[in-house]
């Protein structure tokens, strides 16, 4: 069920920047929107919570202080997260400029997600367009005008994501990416990784979704396991060994974390491994023992000769 309070206004679609709905809302756990379309530009800006936009056959995870852009007859899906559902506020919009100005803040179907720190602003500019919802010139004009102020806040908070701003991003994941495989061996967490590139937490998931298609989460776990991979082949090192050189201080925890990654136990990967490996020594030992035989047999037939 969701809680929400919005305008649809009537005012003439002419011009070049006009506003034709409004509003701001409460999801519950796992409230979605699509995939459907709609006939105008529509932004969505989360005020609190999290959830996850679906467009152009890319997912984006976006947090408090994060939007998003919807183009006109685009398809697109967004659903609330199940634990901490996202209130969020929205404009929507058209106009012969607006595709214009959208294109050089920076927000397009390419690159539809943007962050901005003035939520307050936002959130009154929005009340504002709702307080003034009457028919009438004087409201119409406070109402574009309005529009227009709400866009440009977006784009003075200089964190659309523009190629500029994805470059960076870029170079946000590969430093923590750096970060990750030098200190995998210690107890680090994804906070520690964030503090380290200079980010939040939900900045950083966001960038590795995008760019890594997993979690920091995931890709941590991942790269500490690939690593426990190659001890098990290469060492015969205890398990819990094992589990302290890639940073799990609990055997049981990085067992469990194995088993799901590789099915199968530690243990039971390092004997099958072994098992892989002495029998194809063996069929090696094999091999060379008949290229002696045969070898033998071809110097005696030489000799008889």
């Amino acid at each position: 069920m969701e809680k929400a309070f919005k305008l649809e206004f009537d005012n003439e679609r002419i011009g070049n920047l006009y506003l034709n709905n409004c509003g701001c809302s409460q999801t519950e756990a796992l409230h979605s929107f699509g995939p459907a379309s709609k006939p105008h530009f529509l932004i969505h800006y989360v005020l609190s919570g999290k959830g996850y936009f679906r467009f152009h056959d890319k997912e984006y995870h976006i947090g408090a202080g994060h939007g998003f852009l919807i183009e006109p007859d685009e398809l697109a899906f967004y659903q609330a997260d199940e634990k901490e559902p996202w209130s969020y506020l929205w404009v929507g919009f058209g106009g012969s400029k607006a595709k214009d100005y959208l294109s050089n803040m920076g927000l397009s179907g390419d690159h539809p997600v943007f962050s901005c720190d003035f939520s307050t602003e936002l959130y009154d500019i929005v009340k504002d367009m709702m307080k003034h919802n009457t028919f009438g010139m004087a409201n119409d004009l406070r109402r574009n005008g309005l529009l227009g102020v709400f866009l440009s806040i977006i784009a003075e908070s200089s964190s659309v994501v523009t190629s500029e701003e994805e470059n960076k991003g870029n170079q946000y994941v590969q430093k923590a990416v750096t970060f990750i495989q030098s200190n995998y061996c210690n107890p680090i967490k994804v906070t520690d990784v964030a503090e380290y590139v200079c980010i939040n937490r939900s900045y950083l998931y966001t960038l590795f979704q995008n760019y890594l298609g997993m979690s920091p989460q995931q890709f941590l776990t991942t790269f500490r396991l690939t690593k426990a991979r190659e001890l098990l082949e290469s060492t015969d090192y205890p398990i819990e060994s094992i589990a302290i050189t890639c940073g799990y201080s609990d055997a049981q925890v990085f067992t469990k974390a194995f088993h799901l990654m590789r099915g199968m136990t530690p243990t039971q990967y390092r004997k099958a491994v072994h098992h892989e490996s002495s029998r194809e020594q063996l069929e090696e030992v094999e091999e060379m023992i008949s290229r002696m035989i045969s070898n033998e047999t071809d110097n005696s037939t030489s000799a008889e000769g």
